[in-house]
C-alpha cells in the first residue's frame, strides 16, 4: 500500500550515517527526527533479540531473536529495509563493545549505544525477559528516553584497550605483591625498612632462605610472578609510549602534561578514555560525565548534598584524582614540570600556572576548614578537570570558548 504524501516523513539522514546526535553531559541524544521505524535490540553473546516500534501505534512489535553474527545482522538490515527506509536502531552498551554499532552505521541506518544506568525502569516490574527487554528499547527509544553514550573510532578505541590492559597488568602486580608479602608475614620474614620493591628490598629477598624445600620453592615462584607482571608492565608502557607517536590527539597529551600531577600515563588516560574533550560545550559538563559533583537529594525547602556521585567514566576519574594529590604542596614550577611542558603551547603552560596557583590554594583552604584531605583532594580533581578542559579546547582551537566558560 503506497503512502501518502501527508504520511511521508524525512528518513534519510545526512551523509548516509543516520541522524546526527547532540551532545549532552555523559553522552548524546538523537535529534529530533521523524522515522517510520525504531528498531531495540537487546544483545547477547550469541543472540539478538529484535523488536520494533512504528511511529503512531502504542505497542512494539517483537521480530524474535537473530544470531549474533555479522551475517545475520546484515540480513536482517536488508530484510527490514527492502525499499531503502532509514531505521532507528539501539542496544544497551555492554561486553559484546560496538561492532554492531559500526556494521548498522555503515548500513546507512542511525544506531544509539545507550547508557544501561540511565534507561526508565518501572519500580514495580519484576518480570524480565529478552523479548520484554527489547520491546521496552525499542519504545523508549521512539520516545526519545534513552541517553545514548559517546561511541570512539576504532583508533580511540585501541589506545584505550591499550591504557586499560596496563591498568589491569597494575592490579594483577599489585595481588601477586600482596600475596607475597602475606606469605612471608605469615613465616616472621618481615622486610624492616620503609621502601618496598626497591633494589635494597630485591637484594633482601634473595637471601631469604626457608626450612623446608617446598616453601623455598612456594617462595621462589611468587618472586618469579612478580618479575614477570613488572616485565610485562614495563613492555606495556613502551607501547603507549610508541602509540602516542602516530595517535592523533598527541597535541592534547603533550599540552595537558604541563599540568602539575598529570604525567604521560594520567593524560593518556584521561585522553583515551574521553576522547575529544573539547567536545563538551562547558567544564561543568565534564564534571558531571566524570562522577566528580556532589550528589543531592532536596526536595521543599530542605536541601541534602552528598558524596560525589560516581557516575560515567571511573578510569578518567581515578587518574584525575590520582593527579589532584601533588597539589597539597605550595605551587612551584620544578624543573622536572618544566622539562615535561617543554612541547606545550605557551598559552597551555599558562593554564597550567594558573590551575596550580588555584589548586594548591584552594587544597590548603579545605584543610584549614576542617575538610578530610580525601575530601579536599576530591574537590581539587573536580575543578582540575575543567583545567583540563580549557587546554583541550585551546589545543583544538577553541580558545574563545575556553576563556568564556572557565
Amino acid at each position: 500500500m503506497k503512502k501518502s504524501t501527508a504520511e511521508k516523513v524525512d528518513r534519510k539522514a545526512p551523509g548516509g550515517t543516520g541522524t546526527p546526535a547532540v551532545e549532552v553531559a555523559g553522552g548524546y541524544e538523537r535529534e529530533d527526527r521523524a522515522y517510520l521505524r525504531y528498531v531495540g535490540l537487546d544483545v547477547h553473546k550469541k543472540t539478538i533479540a529484535v523488536s520494533v516500534a512504528y511511529a503512531g501505534r502504542a505497542l512494539p512489535e517483537y521480530r524474535g531473536e537473530i544470531p549474533n553474527t555479522p551475517k545475520a545482522v546484515e540480513r536482517l538490515l536488508r530484510r527490514m529495509s527492502e525499499d531503502g527506509e532509514v531505521m532507528s536502531f539501539c542496544y544497551e552498551a555492554g561486553p559484546c563493545g560496538y561492532g554492531l554499532y559500526r556494521q548498522i552505521v555503515a548500513s546507512g541506518h542511525e544506531c544509539a549505544v545507550v547508557a544501561p544506568s540511565l534507561i526508565p525502569v518501572k519500580a514495580g516490574d519484576r518480570v524480565k525477559t529478552d523479548r520484554r527487554d527489547a520491546q521496552m528499547l525499542a519504545r523508549l527509544h521512539r520516545a526519545g528516553e534513552l541517553t545514548s553514550v559517546w561511541v570512539p573510532d576504532e583508533e580511540q578505541e585501541a589506545i584505550r584497550d591499550l591504557v586499560r590492559a596496563r591498568e589491569d597488568m597494575k592490579g594483577a602486580r599489585q595481588q601477586v605483591r600482596r600475596q607475597l608479602n602475606g606469605y612471608l608475614l605469615r613465616h616472621g620474614k618481615v622486610y624492616d625498612q620503609t621502601r618496598h620493591w626497591t633494589q635494597a628490598h630485591g637484594r633482601w629477598l634473595e637471601q631469604v632462605k626457608f626450612n623446608h624445600s617446598v616453601q623455598q620453592i612456594v617462595f621462589q615462584e611468587y618472586v618469579e610472578s612478580e618479575k614477570a607482571a613488572t616485565q610485562r608492565l614495563q613492555g606495556l608502557t613502551r607501547e603507549m609510549e610508541r602509540a602516542l607517536e602516530n595517535w592523533t590527539l598527541a597535541p592534547v597529551i603533550e599540552a595537558l602534561m604541563a599540568l602539575r600531577g598529570v604525567d604521560l600515563l594520567n593524560a593518556m588516560t584521561v585522553v583515551a578514555e574521553l576522547g575529544d574533550i573539547s567536545r563538551f560545550d562547558n567544564p561543568r559538563q565534564l564534571m558531571a560525565y566524570l562522577g566528580l559533583v556532589p550528589s543531592e537529594h532536596s526536595s521543599g525547602g530542605t536541601r541534602r548534598r552528598g558524596g560525589i556521585t560516581k557516575t560515567g567514566n571511573g578510569h578518567a576519574r581515578r587518574a584525575l584524582v590520582e593527579a589532584a594529590w601533588s597539589y597539597r604542596f605550595p605551587a612551584r614550577k620544578t624543573r622536572h614540570l618544566q622539562r615535561r611542558a617543554e612541547k606545550a603551547p605557551q598559552r597551555a603552560q599558562a593554564i597550567a600556572w594558573a590551575a596550580q596557583k588555584r589548586l594548591c590554594g584552594r587544597y590548603q583552604h579545605l584543610v584549614a576548614k576542617g575538610k578530610l584531605t580525601v575530601q579536599a583532594c576530591t574537590a581539587v580533581a573536580r575543578e582540575l578537570a575543567g583545567f583540563i578542559w580549557a587546554i583541550a579546547c585551546e589545543v583544538a582551537g577553541k580558545g574563545n570558548l575556553a576563556a568564556s566558560k572557565v
